[in-house]
């Protein structure tokens, strides 16, 4: 069963938070940090890093494959054509008439009304 890349990603999120969150608490609860707690906030940094690097690879693969699959799903359907687009596909025509000599404005369906 695949999950979703919403699960894959909350779940790697909160593996993450954890690989800092709970050095960052024991060290706080030593004496010599509690004064220190930029100290303590960089060790456990590091710390999290490192266990991120190690241990956390395949959840990292797992969201990283459902946020490239997704990607690659909204890059191959068709979306609607802007409004920008539209008009510069107007202006190419345009110039393209004019270019071959005679100008006729093209018909636009919104100038129907």
């Amino acid at each position: 069963m695949k999950k979703s890349a919403g699960v894959s990603l909350l779940v790697y999120s909160v593996l993450r938070l954890a690989a800092f969150l709970v050095p960052f608490g024991l060290m706080m609860l030593l004496p010599a940090f509690q004064d220190l707690w930029w100290l303590a906030a960089i060790f456990a940094t590091l710390i999290g890093v490192s266990v991120s690097v190690l241990f956390l690879r395949r959840p990292l693969g797992r969201v990283s494959q459902s946020l490239a699959a997704r990607r690659e799903a909204s890059e191959s359907a068709p979306r609607a054509k802007t409004e920008r687009e539209l008009e510069d596909e107007l202006e190419d025509e345009a110039n393209e008439r004019a270019s071959r000599g005679g100008y006729a404005a093209p018909a636009r369906p919104d100038d129907e009304a």
